[in-house]
């Protein structure tokens, strides 16, 4: 399947995620690109949305190639083959982590304004990327959240390489992968319209879930307890 766009394949992923509708669900984007994707499905499940940041740590030759990840709350993952095959050092390593860092704290700043991260305590938590292709950023974000004592953690995303969907088992309750093609270039091949999503974007859909879920119309606000904020 070819996606029309980032939104239209949210609409597709929360279909397939239905059965948790009205209960007590938070949707978590990977920033920037699945803040999008999760918009509809927080959207489509009545479920509070928020943000994971993550940031890839890139390879000095070929930014695209992942060495690891990092996750707001201080999660870190760090793949020894790929830092190894790309000769980086320690000191190089820690000067790309440190670059990233920075940048992640900037966009944790931007697109909360301010406010605490949602509690995620005892919630069945879904985090949501617009594909996987390493699937170094997601395992970074589902050890973040397993810190933070939720009942589930259920990744979802909707296209995946084989690899990457297979290894997020060991780190999720339940992994999602509404396809999973046999060949696997990137993510967004899969996609006809795929741009960068900009931290305006991000903001704009974050302050539309909150509007509308404090609507006394809105699914949310008739469902359950309202998740607290921390």
């Amino acid at each position: 399947m070819r996606f029309e766009n980032r939104r239209q394949a949210g609409r597709i992923l929360a279909e397939k995620l239905q059965s948790l509708a009205g209960g007590p669900v938070v949707v978590l984007g990977l920033p920037r690109g699945g803040v999008p994707v999760a918009f509809e499905v927080a959207r489509a499940l009545g479920a509070p949305l928020d943000v994971i940041p993550v940031r890839k740590l890139g390879a000095p030759s070929f930014p695209e190639f992942a060495l690891g990840a990092i996750a707001s709350g201080g999660a870190r993952v760090l793949h020894d083959v790929a830092i190894a095959q790309f000769g980086v050092r320690g000191e190089e390593l820690e000067r790309i982590e440190t670059r990233e860092r920075l940048e992640l704290e900037r966009r944790e700043a931007a697109y909360r304004g301010g406010r605490p991260p949602l509690d995620l305590k005892g919630r069945t938590v879904v985090l949501v990327d617009d594909g996987l292709a390493t699937g170094a950023t997601m395992t970074a974000a589902a050890r973040a959240v397993a810190r933070r004592a939720p009942a589930k953690v259920i990744v979802a995303v909707p296209v995946g390489s084989a690899e990457a969907c297979a290894a997020l088992k060991s780190e999720a309750d339940e992994v999602l992968c509404a396809e999973v093609p046999a060949d696997f270039f990137s993510v967004g091949s899969f996609y006809a319209e795929f741009p960068q999503t900009s931290d305006d974007e991000v903001r704009s859909l974050l302050a539309d879930v909150r509007l509308n879920q404090h609507s006394p119309n809105s699914r949310a606000a008739k469902a359950a307890p309202a998740v607290r904020s921390r």
